[in-house]
């Protein structure tokens, strides 16, 4: 692989990034590996009591650059849990905080239409395409894709949850919930980063009811199409005791019958859609979640520059001699020695809130950079995936509303042929 595009270098300009542009051109590990899940095995803990058996995922990796140095071997397979995808998915969040996250998919059932479970075929099959597609997100993401932790994760088999245990990401992670528990009332919020707030609750919002309206007319549909079993079934029966009109009959209600199958379908592919839907059901909590990672810092800046006018207000005191606890406690003490010993230390602390100041100021200025680019890129791949996803989506009723017109379009010329 050229130097140009050696993943080394590719992190080290990653500060750099100021476009989208600029960040969809940097090289990614999808563009010299393979990346998939092939299987899902049920295994158990020891014992036979249903709530010891788990799911794990067989993650296949091939390299597809013949002088790519970066993973261990040419081609690799390891079988993962689902909690394991989530530990890798919270180091990234934490290490990250910059970045929205490509999110996992659902843990539990959301937005069913019908009663399933974790342990249903149809739902671990979902979940294996899911999982994939979050291998793949963070495998296409420059800044995400060549970390040390991601890349053990596709090929370390033992003692990987030890090491990324040990990085000590559960302690950011808990250090971050407190911080992010506590209200955050900013002075001066960033206008930017309360319009993409806003908008990642509206987003939830609106995808969260589009889930749960088209589980309830699914459920319906479906009911409704079964009931059509009921025509097949009576004009069946009633062929049987017509002569002349016995085959129109029949004929039609084969065509019933193809209406209560066609539902199971369309049901599917639904589910696969309302699948796309889901993940940016998930990604507009992370991208809300960007936005309280900056507030956060926003909100260490204010308090840097808090402490410093509390410590200048105190120095003006003590500069008059206001601050004589010295004095009272000792009295035989000079005035002008406590104040100037008071001022000095008090000089050095205020040097120390200015610094202080400097880091918390660089640090949210290069986070809001950051942030900028991830955004954007975000929006951008947002309205491509969700535009394809409604199109599909729109695009299977209309198929199956013309398949069914087709079914009642033969049943009518069955029963008008009939003598």
């Amino acid at each position: 692989m050229s130097a140009e595009s050696s993943p080394i270098k590719s992190s080290r300009s990653l500060n750099k990034l100021e476009t989208v542009e600029d960040f969809e051109s940097q090289d990614t590990l999808l563009k010299h590996v393979d990346i998939t899940i092939v299987e899902s095995e049920k295994r158990a803990n020891g014992t036979l009591h249903v709530r010891d058996h788990y799911t794990v995922y067989l993650i296949d990796l091939k390299v597809t650059d013949p002088d790519y140095k970066l993973v261990q071997s040419k081609i690799s397979t390891i079988w993962r849990r689902y909690t394991e995808f989530e530990q890798i998915h919270d180091f990234l969040q934490v290490t990250y905080p910059h970045v929205v996250i490509p999110p996992l998919p659902e843990k539990r059932v959301l937005y069913a239409w019908r009663k399933s479970d974790t342990t249903d075929p149809e739902f671990i099959e979902r979940r294996r395409a899911g999982l994939e597609n979050f291998l793949l997100r963070v495998a296409s993401h420059p800044r995400l894709c060549f970390d040390d932790q991601f890349i053990n994760f596709l090929q370390q088999e033992h003692g990987w949850r030890e090491t990324i245990t040990d990085s000590g990401y559960l302690l950011q992670a808990e250090n971050k919930l407190k911080s992010l528990s506590v209200s955050i009332r900013l002075k001066k919020p960033d206008p930017e980063i309360e319009g993409v707030k806003n908008y990642g609750r509206q987003l939830e919002t609106n995808l969260g009811n589009f889930l749960y309206t088209r589980s309830k007319i699914i459920e319906k549909n479906y009911a409704l199409c079964k009931l059509h079993a009921n025509y097949g079934k009576l004009f069946s029966e009633w062929s049987v005791i017509e002569k002349d009109m016995g085959d129109g009959l029949q004929k039609a209600g084969h065509y019933f019958d193809s209406i209560a199958d066609s539902i199971e379908s369309v049901a599917e592919d639904e589910e696969q859609l309302a699948d796309q839907l889901k993940e940016y059901l998930f990604y507009a909590a992370a991208l809300q979640q960007l936005c309280a990672n900056h507030e956060a810092l926003q909100r260490a800046l204010e308090n840097a520059h808090d402490a410093l006018n509390n410590r200048l207000a105190e120095r003006t005191r003590a500069a008059a001699g206001k601050a004589g606890l010295m004095s009272r406690l000792f009295g035989g003490t000079d005035p002008d020695i406590v104040r100037d010993q008071s001022t000095r230390a008090l000089d050095a602390k205020i040097r120390a809130d200015r610094d202080a100041i400097t880091r918390a100021a660089s640090d949210l200025e290069d986070f809001t950079k950051k942030a900028a680019v991830e955004i954007e890129h975000f929006q951008k791949q947002k309205d491509k995936d969700l535009h394809e996803s409604l199109v599909g989506f729109i695009t299977l009723q209309v198929k199956a509303a013309k398949k069914n017109l087709q079914a009642w379009t033969q049943i009518k010329e069955c029963l008008q042929n009939m003598p």
